[in-house]
């Protein structure tokens, strides 16, 4: 028979893996409403920006958009690909892209989702990530100009 032990980390003596400066979290902000912005221009609907720096050191924030059909995913994909390449991001893993119901994009700071409407409701992106706040990127983008 096996013993099991569990491994308690003591969190104020827990290190931040990678830590951003304020520079890249401003960028990485900016981009991910951009992101929710093209979404937007392309008739994506649901669309909203996650702020998970609190939350976890793996991402910033997640872009979530729901498409109604496997062009319309494509092409918000596609378009913030570009986007996101011009600013000398790279993306780190693509998935679902063969498929016509998620894909997702990661760019280490930002990952962008984009789901059909049975797959959004299905995985609830934002209530597994409840503690994260909302941004309000129209504001933030609107500021921004």
């Amino acid at each position: 028979m096996h013993e099991q032990s569990e491994t308690v980390i003591d969190q104020s003596e827990a290190t931040t893996i990678f830590e951003r400066s304020p520079e890249q979290l401003a960028k990485s902000l900016d981009l991910a409403c951009q992101c929710a912005k093209i979404a937007d221009e392309l008739k994506g609907s649901d669309i909203v920006v996650l702020d998970l720096t609190k939350l976890t050191p793996e991402f910033d924030y997640f872009v979530i958009a729901t498409g109604n059909s496997r062009r319309q995913l494509h092409a918000i994909v596609e378009e913030a690909d570009t986007l996101l390449e011009k600013s000398g991001a790279d993306r780190i893993s693509l998935e679902g892209y063969a498929g016509n119901n998620w894909i997702l994009q990661d760019y280490g700071d930002i990952v962008l989702h984009a789901f059909d409407p049975e797959n959004r409701e299905l995985y609830d992106l934002e209530r597994l990530w409840a503690d994260a706040t909302h941004v309000d990127w129209q504001a933030h983008l609107a500021k921004s100009n």
